[in-house]
């Protein structure tokens, strides 16, 4: 297995144990550049990225690419650019041909607008599902400011929110060729902005950053819910944009009414507009997902095989396209069409890998259960010892698995969202340098992925 290969397997399943946001801030712009007696090297753009990979992810990276080569002992974490000699050139070629639609290396993102330019509306594949909303994206690259203002989008993970928006965001700079100036953020990326501008006492740096553009573009809108100060912030950048009939375009996992944490008036904003949803994409386009893969490099698969891709894999295209990189993977690998039967065992194993559905309910009983304690002591008032612990990593699970803000936490289990701030923080710190209790985690969370199994 060449290094491209391996590593875009590895860098798959990092993608299953992430939030988006986490993966596309720490890894997307990593590569494995070589491996030497068990050694593998792993470039990283900086060195603040360097430093937080290895003291956040390194156990699980090792783990990872030990199951795809038994030869790893140890991973050297590098900095582009001060690459060691022992790298020879050809093991630092990409080849896009091969693995091209789950990480696009040579994809640069752009600094101005922080959009990738992978993402564009020809290669968005339009269905019953989404047809709505592809129709009102083409429709406001034309007319920018001027329609469907604010375009909110939403709809479940892995179906296609973050492409069609960031999709739009490139459209928009090809038509009008840099005179309408569009900026994309994660909302998590906009609370940091706005957490880092209160500590320095820089509100108006932040002010301009996001009130100087003609399209924002904001992606996860529903991660802010709870953030008063961060909520405060984008109701008065919202106004001041909209006012100049600047473009608004916001994308959630679900509709604005059914947004309880956020303001009522943020809800108000975001309801004036067009909403349009993404739903689960229908057989036939998930079969025209596969093909336009295929297509776009240079690829064939049997026809059973794409039909038992596409009948396997419904609510999510980002699994999709994991599992039909994988089949491609294995049949370059053997040389030869990949069959049915192989094909069978490639897509039960990748989906066992993949994040189930899991409810917070399911998370209450999973946790009360490991713990042996009750359901009632766990969201209830006890003050019990040994009731810290497991309450404590219910709030963890509930925030890191399910994205849940901390007011909605705190309400769930009877404390102050500062509580579950704080809880978080000391379990996310005990899973970093405990290697016993990150073990414990991991078990829980193994528990709660398989006990959850369709």
């Amino acid at each position: 297995m060449d290094l491209n290969q391996l590593w875009q397997l590895a860098l798959e399943e990092m993608r299953v144990q992430l939030s988006r946001a986490s993966f596309a801030t720490w890894l997307k712009s990593s590569r494995l550049v070589d491996r030497k007696e068990g050694v593998f090297y792993i470039s990283l753009p900086n060195d603040f990225t360097k430093q937080w990979i290895e003291e956040k992810y390194q156990k699980n990276i090792l783990g990872i690419i030990r199951n795809l080569d038994s030869s790893a002992r140890k991973l050297e974490f590098i900095v582009a650019g001060h690459e060691p000699k022992i790298i020879s050139k050809r093991d630092l070629e990409i080849d896009l041909n091969r693995f091209d639609n789950q990480i696009d290396l040579d994809f640069k993102v752009d600094p101005e607008t922080n959009l990738n330019p992978r993402y564009t509306l020809k290669s968005f594949i339009v269905g019953s599902s989404n047809e709505l909303a592809y129709a009102a994206a083409s429709a406001i690259a034309q007319e920018v400011g001027k329609k469907y203002n604010p375009f909110f989008i939403y709809g479940g993970v892995g179906l296609g929110k973050t492409h069609l928006i960031q999709a739009l965001g490139n459209e928009i700079v090809a038509i009008y060729k840099g005179k309408v100036r569009p900026k994309y953020v994660s909302s998590e990326k906009f609370t940091s902005d706005v957490v880092w501008a209160i500590r320095n006492k820089r509100m108006e740096d932040i002010k301009k950053k996001y009130r100087d553009v003609d399209v924002l573009i904001i992606d996860d809108i529903q991660f802010i819910g709870g953030k008063e100060k961060t909520e405060e912030e984008f109701f008065h950048t919202f106004n001041a944009l909209y006012e100049n009939n600047k473009q608004i375009i916001i994308s959630s996992d679900r509709p604005p009414q059914s947004l309880p944490t956020l303001q009522e008036r943020l809800r108000s904003r975001f309801e004036g507009g067009l909403t349009a949803d993404i739903g689960y994409p229908e057989y036939e386009m998930r079969v025209a997902i596969i093909n336009n893969r295929l297509q776009a490099g240079g690829r064939q698969l049997d026809e059973k095989v794409i039909d038992l891709v596409a009948n396997s894999i419904k609510r999510n295209i980002r699994e999709l396209e994991g599992v039909l990189n994988k089949i491609l993977f294995y049949q370059d690998r053997k040389g030869v069409p990949i069959s049915e039967k192989m094909a069978i065992e490639i897509v039960e194993k990748s989906t066992q890998n993949f994040s189930k559905r899991i409810s917070d309910e399911h998370i209450l009983k999973t946790v009360a259960s490991f713990y042996n304690v009750q359901l009632a002591d766990l969201v209830g008032r006890s003050r019990k010892k040994e009731m810290v612990e497991p309450r404590q990593v219910t709030m963890y699970l509930l925030r890191d698995i399910l994205r849940m803000s901390y007011p909605y936490i705190g309400e769930k289990l009877g404390r102050d969202h500062t509580t579950v701030i704080h809880s978080f923080e000391k379990i996310n710190h005990e899973i970093n340098k405990n290697s016993p209790f990150n073990q414990k985690i991991l078990l829980i969370k193994e528990a709660l992925y398989n006990g959850n199994k369709q």
